[in-house]
């Protein structure tokens, strides 16, 4: 059986994924190009973008899936060793930094759209809950955000004591709760509606405002406010 693959330096200049963002641009490669260029090399049978395409449509052409495989993970293709795989995570984990970094420079919050824009970057690819609270002065400025615990893949136990302990500490005036659903389903669960409540009450008491609840699944976000649950 004839093998048709042929190396990436047999390609025209213009399709080879270096060469082309050094012409064109970052902005002109895809996907497979760019993790192409980060693996540098395929296997016997594909070419490094063919091997990139092949990783990808495992992860359904998503960069946030592929965002969740481990390096054990990434091994399992031929053609990618340890050193690739960490090559791939390493990257991947800096786009979610500037993601992050970017949401956090925005010093107001303003919307549930800007606290979605914050904790997103942390908690797209977990495939396990966390609960983390953002504290906020007077102004609705950041203070700062803390992760509070993390669980399982159904849930996580969010102290009340805790929170408030921290919230106490930053001297906050108000803060917005925060966690994340893995399975996608954005919808409150009955032990979501009731810390909600208490964490609303108990706030009163100490003059913290909770001023809302964000639930987060993958691409997609609830808001306790929003939806006037609070």
């Amino acid at each position: 059986m004839k093998n048709n693959y042929s190396s990436i330096k047999q390609w025209a200049e213009d399709d080879r994924p270096r060469e082309k963002l050094l012409m064109k641009g970052k902005n002109a490669l895809s996907d497979a190009e760019l993790i192409a260029i980060l693996i540098s090399s395929g296997n016997r049978e594909e070419t490094a973008v063919d091997l990139a395409k092949r990783i990808l449509k495992n992860s359904n052409d998503s960069i946030a899936e592929l965002s969740r495989l481990t390096i054990k993970d990434m091994m399992k293709f031929k053609g990618i060793g340890e050193a690739k795989a960490i090559s791939i995570a390493a990257a991947l984990e800096l786009g979610r930094r500037r993601r992050e970094e970017e949401a956090t420079q925005k010093k107001q919050i303003t919307s549930s759209k800007d606290v979605f824009d914050i904790f997103h970057p942390i908690m797209s690819d977990m495939t396990y809950e966390e609960f983390w609270i953002l504290l906020l002065n007077k102004a609705n400025k950041i203070i700062g955000k803390f992760s509070i615990s993390e669980g399982g893949l159904i849930g996580t136990v969010a102290d009340p004591v805790k929170i408030f302990r921290k919230a106490i500490e930053y001297n906050a005036i108000g803060m917005i709760l925060c966690h994340n659903h893995p399975s996608g389903n954005i919808k409150p669960s009955e032990a979501d509606m009731n810390l909600t409540k208490k964490m609303k009450e108990g706030g009163k008491l100490l003059d913290i405002s909770v001023l809302d609840h964000i639930i987060i699944g993958e691409e997609k976000y609830l808001s306790f406010a929003d939806e006037g649950l609070l």
